[in-house]
């Protein structure tokens, strides 16, 4: 199937005339399947020695109908822009599982098929254009922070492993054929600064721009993100870097996330963009949720 390619750009008049609705959880839709050990590995992975359940990422490449179903419900329930399921696809993020070797490739797959599933929507609805948001995750391995409380200066990752990390994502997503770039559910604003850093960089390197959104993630009622950061300092912190939109994702419920996002809204002169959690897990549904 060859693709037109994507006009990433044009979000920019669709924002000014409308407020665009970004999809839901990708996890949350993924339990519904109740996939098991044999389906996260599939055929590609069968002998792979580690074992690979809940690693939600695999997927697009051992069972990518399911991701691009996803895909399709939520653009069939109205959503404006899809995130690929990419948000644990860096090699920092993947070494738990010792699939490092397969993140180009589940970048650049989970955006074609992100990439498909709008252009089947807008064949459909022609009028109504649809967009494809690379998910870039807050990696399991933090700049800020030491888990050694003997050793607070340690830490096990340095600036320029979580740069190219990154970058090495962006290019692959990219290379798949997102519209825009989406830095999401950032509990620590130096590894955000971090991907904006490997985007300008890449973006400098293909002579090529993409708008780009940020979100960080507060982590509780005292309304900072983990590495103790204020809405207001959080949006300092990043406010140099060229990006599409700021705004907070996770955590909270609507209640709750409304008066920060509130406060984003008037201090950043850019785009704000808002999901928060449907609610807390619930153990007595058969689900859990």
């Amino acid at each position: 199937m060859q693709l037109p390619k994507s006009n990433s750009f044009d979000i920019v008049d669709a924002l000014q005339e409308r407020i665009l609705i970004l999809d839901g959880a990708m996890g949350t839709m993924v339990q519904q399947y109740r996939l098991k050990e044999d389906d996260y590995r599939g055929d590609l992975l069968s002998d792979h020695p580690k074992l690979l359940k809940n690693n939600n990422d695999i997927l697009s490449l051992t069972r990518p109908e399911i991701i691009s179903r996803i895909h399709e419900q939520y653009l069939e329930a109205g959503a404006d822009i899809v995130e690929t399921n990419t948000f644990n696809a860096t090699t920092i993020s993947q070494e738990d599982f010792g699939l490092q070797e397969f993140v180009p490739e589940m970048n650049r797959v989970a955006a074609r098929l992100a990439r498909e599933a709008v252009q089947k929507t807008m064949s459909k609805h022609p009028g109504h254009r649809r967009y494809v948001a690379g998910s870039i995750g807050p990696l399991n391995r933090t700049l800020s922070l030491s888990r050694d409380v003997n050793d607070p200066g340690k830490r096990e990752v340095t600036w320029k492993q979580v740069k190219d990390a990154y970058q090495q994502q962006v290019e692959a997503l990219i290379e798949g054929g997102v519209d825009l770039l989406l830095v999401e559910t950032t509990f620590d604003t130096l590894n955000l600064k971090a991907a904006l850093f490997a985007i300008e960089e890449h973006f400098q390197k293909i002579g090529k721009r993409y708008p780009v959104m940020a979100s960080g993630t507060i982590t509780d009622a005292s309304g900072r993100t983990l590495t103790g950061q204020t809405t207001e300092a959080f949006w300092i912190s990043i406010s140099h870097a060229p990006i599409l939109s700021v705004g907070l994702n996770c955590a909270l419920g609507p209640k709750e996330l409304r008066p920060y996002i509130e406060e984003l809204s008037h201090i950043a002169p850019v785009y704000v963009s808002c999901y928060p959690n449907a609610g807390l897990p619930d153990p007595l549904s058969p689900t859990g949720f």
